[in-house]
């Protein structure tokens, strides 16, 4: 499951983003891309939210001096910040920022940030795993080039989740992102995804908060239970074909009430096929799929209303970027496992074929559904009965 933070600038902004849901609240200066907010900020806004959401603090030297960054991380610890979010430019000193940082590993969850605009190095995900970080993100610096879409597609995203994840690593995601993108990144099965804009009046991220917006982004992410501790560990990387041994049966339901999304005549280069010579090279795959989703309970109004064309397509991408898949049907079975994950798709009819094999195609389609029950319609996170929901851990 996946958390939301939302990004505040003062002790006003944080008690709206509490009632209406955020799991994490984010102190920071919004006037520049990735700003430090001031220390005494920080603890003002953790008695403001009465310490019932965890609080986040950036800290963001570009020096990257490792004195500089170390005692900018010390003051923000003794604010009192449960996260404290450290930003990694490109700089041949980020390494040793990095190390720097292990002395307060275990007084504060430290969360490395990279951005996907500024050359951002994967190779400091086992460094940062090394040195005692609890996670690590991606965001993006310049927010007026782009969101994170704009500089990483939904396979490089996934392969950057699985990293971090196999690191022992809790995931973020950041970058200017939309209400559209929600359901496109939770394929990746982020830990947390991380809004500023999206949240803002007009989508402007200097202006104040709307509690509308963060009810439409509320809406789209599913309410997560868990208690992220220091202690807990981070989950393994993902697997993608244990996903197709749980969740849906291969007995047919009803679907009414129910409608389609489909996406035709799709064709990526794919590693795939049992023998030797299909290996080491890509071919091309024609992927058809019909997905059937329960109807929203109200017209549809905004992204919570709808499920999107692109979930098809983001599964299949992320699914087509893992390892060399031996098989058309254990693709298939991939494909339907990853997209059956979101809440209201009831069944999805997969076709895959194989284009390179002459004059024709070969292949194969699968049919896959879940009960009807586990796919109901229903408000994630109504902001109503936020107060009553269970609190997450500080």
């Amino acid at each position: 499951m996946t958390l939301l933070l939302a990004s505040v600038t003062n002790t006003q902004e944080a008690e709206i983003a509490l009632a209406h849901g955020a799991d994490i609240i984010d102190v920071k200066d919004v006037r520049s891309g990735f700003g430090a907010a001031d220390p005494d900020l920080v603890a003002a806004t953790i008695d403001a939210v009465a310490r019932q959401r965890p609080v986040s603090a950036v800290i963001a030297s570009r020096e990257m001096a490792p004195e500089t960054v170390l005692r900018a991380a010390d003051a923000m610890a003794k604010a009192g910040a449960s996260y404290i979010k450290v930003g990694l430019y490109p700089d041949p000193k980020r390494r040793d920022c990095i190390r720097a940082l292990a002395a307060l590993a275990g007084k504060v969850r430290l969360i490395g940030v990279m951005f996907a605009d500024r050359e951002p190095d994967q190779a400091l995900v086992a460094v940062m795993a090394d040195n005692g970080f609890f996670g690590v993100m991606i965001d993006t610096f310049q927010k007026d080039r782009g969101r994170l879409f704009d500089h990483m597609d939904i396979a490089a995203i996934g392969h950057f989740t699985d990293r971090a994840r196999s690191a022992g690593l809790m995931v973020g995601l950041a970058g200017s992102l939309e209400p559209p993108d929600i359901p496109r990144l939770l394929l990746t099965m982020p830990d947390v995804l991380g809004f500023r804009r999206a949240l803002c009046t007009g989508e402007d991220r200097n202006a104040p908060l709307s509690a509308e917006a963060i009810d439409i982004v509320r809406g789209l992410i599913p309410k997560d239970l868990r208690r992220i501790d220091a202690g807990s560990p981070a989950s393994s990387k993902l697997d993608y074909r244990l996903l197709a041994a749980r969740g849906y049966s291969l007995e047919p339901n009803k679907d009414d009430g129910s409608d389609r999304i489909f996406l035709s005549d799709f064709v990526l280069p794919v590693h795939i096929g049992a023998y030797t010579h299909e290996r080491g090279k890509p071919q091309n795959v024609r992927f058809n799929v019909d997905a059937r989703v329960r109807r929203a309970d109200r017209l549809a109004e905004d992204m919570r209303d709808v499920v999107s064309y692109d979930l098809i397509a983001d599964s299949i991408r992320i699914i087509a970027a893992q390892e060399h898949i031996a098989l058309v049907e254990a693709l298939a079975e991939r494909i339907a496992a990853l997209i059956l994950t979101h809440p209201r798709v009831t069944s999805v009819t997969v076709r895959v074929e194989k284009l390179e094999l002459g004059s024709g195609a070969a292949g194969v389609e699968i049919v896959r559904h879940r009960p009807t029950e586990i796919a109901k319609v229903h408000h994630l996170y109504p902001a109503a009965t936020a107060a009553t929901d269970p609190k997450v851990a500080t």
